[in-house]
């Protein structure tokens, strides 16, 4: 980890091991998925030590503080070294995943398209249906 030395922003959230190469992480930046202290930026931003980053990640969203700055990319003992990630979001990230549990169990659309016989049901199933009317 270098202390003193300036950092890029997709380099950072690279080594950090945010993203897998600094290509999504820069494609990540420029989507608008990563905010610099409540701000958009570019990936040439310089982070500093204490910045506030907001990073979404498909369904998950971190807000993290910056702890150290570092531009190799390291094993994930020390990637998390880096950054702490607040309560609230850890919180809310949990919460959110168990909404998403919960809503996948209870899904009940079919596997796939019905099999000949299962056609033949649902058809019987509506004129009788229709019927009754």
């Amino acid at each position: 980890m270098t202390e003193n030395s300036k950092v890029r922003l997709d380099k950072w959230l690279w080594a950090a091991r945010f993203f897998k190469t600094r290509a999504l992480a820069k494609k990540a930046i420029e989507g608008g998925k990563v905010q610099y202290e409540g701000q958009r930026s570019k990936s040439s931003k310089v982070v500093e030590i204490g910045a506030t980053l907001k990073v979404r990640q498909g369904w998950d969203e971190r807000i993290i503080e910056i702890l150290a700055l570092s531009d190799k990319r390291a094993g994930a003992p020390q990637a998390v070294l880096l950054y702490r990630e607040s309560e609230e979001s850890i919180k809310k990230r949990e919460s959110d995943a168990q909404q998403r549990k919960i809503l996948k169990v209870t899904d009940l659309t079919p596997a796939g398209k019905p099999d000949k016989r299962s056609r033949r049901q649902i058809q019987k199933t509506k004129d009788l249906l229709l019927s009754d009317q």
